[in-house]
């Protein structure tokens, strides 16, 4: 998981709102009601297409040079960033049960201390990813 950032084409559009392309990514694309709704899609289209690029294998083509990109006087050009990691975060945060084996010891002290098992494991593993990216 990473972070990107790809120039979007954003056109505005006769019957209102703008529409957003990504022309270097294959089916990406989306619509916005007006310009700030349109690059909050743009985000969020970018963001979901990247994710399955990443976890599907399929390579992630370099985005193209902002000033190469030719429109017409109703587009414009924005680049837009894109966190993978946080779209992870966001949209599959369901519960997945793991199994893990400790010293009695330690299950017996931390029981005795109400810990939450759970809570500090996920702490343990955020900390761990983070400090190791």
């Amino acid at each position: 998981m990473a972070k990107y950032a790809y120039p979007a084409v954003l056109t505005r559009e006769e019957k209102g709102g703008y529409s957003v392309l990504f022309a270097d990514l294959e089916g990406c694309y989306t619509q916005g009601d007006d310009l700030p709704d349109a690059l909050d899609m743009a985000n969020d289209v970018l963001e979901f297409t990247l994710y399955h690029y990443e976890t599907t294998g399929k390579a992630i083509p370099p985005p193209s040079d902002m000033k190469n990109i030719k429109t017409d006087e109703k587009s414009i050009v924005s680049l837009v960033a894109g966190d993978t990691m946080s779209y992870h975060r966001k949209h599959n945060a369901k519960a997945v049960k793991k199994t893990l084996t400790i010293p009695e010891w330690l299950n017996e002290e931390a029981e005795k201390r109400h810990v939450n098992f759970s809570s500090v494991l996920q702490n343990a593993l955020i900390e761990h990813l983070n400090s190791n990216s």
